[in-house]
């Protein structure tokens, strides 16, 4: 068996590609020697990104051309009381970031509404979609097409079905442009996040529509799913989970805590979250939702590139007589507790943190459960920024910070 500088070597020589390596060593040794190649032919050392606690056998499904693991600090925040659907407790919430004053934020507004009494949570709609595009002669026979899949949901749900013993059809839907034909197909996956999962079963769905139609398919995402990338369609329909978490803190909790009023974070709301996010065109009216999700996403193995959708939330806040109400409503959250990267080491720890790893009983449970912290997590983001601002005080408090 080569070692890693003989593998070295023959990289340099030309006489393998880095992708071949796990063909003639074990995945170990192959990182070792694609960072060997990578000293000699650019000076890097990687020193540091060789030092990993992640076993490269059991990250082959993760990344490949393995040459080691960044390390991301992650904080804690909380704990925090949830009464959710799913998710009952008191959570610690673990989130990796390398922005200075986050963690301290999020923390500041667990304090807050734990002081409160706590935060409901409720996942409102489940479903991952897929959505391939087919092309049609016309667009008569474009809504030819679409009355098939009307008519035949049931046998696309059997067809998808041979491919998994997990997700579940939940619904089709389709849309006609011009001599296009979109099918936009949504899956319950459970404790899965279930990208894979649903494009595989959209995959047999789609050879179905092939066989039984004369539409022909030209891609098996059509980009109405919509899969990492802004879209108005996630946030009317969703996409993951949909989720939303509020909150009502007493007056003299919001005097005692952030030292400012119900009415002037109110306002802060309104005319940041609300008017400047319609003036700017945004898909999400709110203040920094994609930072507490995309801790958490880190903290616990999501993928990294979906903060895009479930940064697509909006944030409301009404100040009443005695108290302050406040709501995050998370449109489209995707997330899982088992596969991707929730198996990896580290990762693992952050969904242990939270009592989250693994399938849930019953499947789905743990997911949803994930889905309502991740969103009591954003509300405490929320309101803590809103009441610096509201105070005048987040200047301030980065520079306490040393930020």
């Amino acid at each position: 068996m080569p070692d890693a500088d003989d593998l070295a070597d023959r990289l340099q020589a030309g006489d393998l590609s880095m992708y071949e390596l796990e063909s003639h060593a074990d995945p170990a040794t192959a990182t070792a020697a694609r960072r060997e190649y990578l000293r000699r032919a650019t000076g890097t050392s990687l020193e540091a990104v060789g030092a990993f606690t992640v076993d490269p056998a059991a990250a082959e499904s993760n990344v490949e051309n393995m040459v080691g693991a960044i390390q991301i600090p992650m904080g804690v925040a909380g704990p925090l009381s949830i009464r959710g659907s799913a998710a009952a407790g008191e959570y610690h919430l673990p989130l990796a970031t390398t922005e200075g004053a986050l963690v301290a934020s999020i923390n500041r507004g667990c304090s807050a509404l734990d002081e409160a009494g706590g935060v409901t949570a409720r996942v409102t709609k489940n479903g991952m979609t897929r959505a391939p595009v087919f092309q049609v002669h016309d667009v008569a026979e474009g809504q030819a097409v679409a009355e098939w899949v009307r008519d035949n949901e049931d046998r696309l749900a059997r067809a998808a079905a041979t491919t998994t013993d997990h997700g579940e059809l939940q619904w089709v839907r389709p849309y006609v442009v011009g001599d296009s034909v979109f099918v936009r197909f949504s899956y319950d996956t459970k404790d899965a996040m279930g990208m894979n999962m649903a494009t595989i079963a959209t995959g047999a769905a789609a050879d179905l529509i092939e066989d039984e139609t004369t539409a022909e398919l030209v891609s098996l995402s059509g980009n109405l799913c919509t899969d990492k990338k802004p879209a108005a369609i996630n946030a009317v329909e969703g996409r993951g989970r949909s989720v939303t978490a509020d909150a009502r803190i007493p007056r003299e909790v919001i005097a005692d805590r952030f030292d400012t009023t119900p009415e002037a974070i109110a306002a802060v709301n309104t005319r940041k979250n609300l008017i400047g996010s319609a003036k700017a065109g945004s898909l999400g009216f709110n203040a920094h939702v994609a930072n507490v999700v995309a801790g958490m996403f880190l903290a616990t193995g999501q993928d990294p590139a979906q903060v895009v959708e479930g940064a697509n939330a909006i944030t409301t806040v009404e100040a009443r007589r005695d108290e302050l109400y406040a709501s995050v409503s998370l449109a489209s959250l995707e997330l899982g507790t088992v596969g991707g990267g929730t198996g990896l080491p580290t990762q693992s720890d952050g969904l242990d943190l939270l009592g989250l790893a693994g399938g849930g009983d019953p499947p789905g449970s743990n997911a949803d459960a994930l889905a309502e912290v991740v969103a009591a997590a954003a509300l405490a983001g929320e309101l803590s920024l809103l009441a610096a601002l509201a105070s005048r005080h987040l200047a301030s408090a980065h520079e306490d910070l040393g930020r």
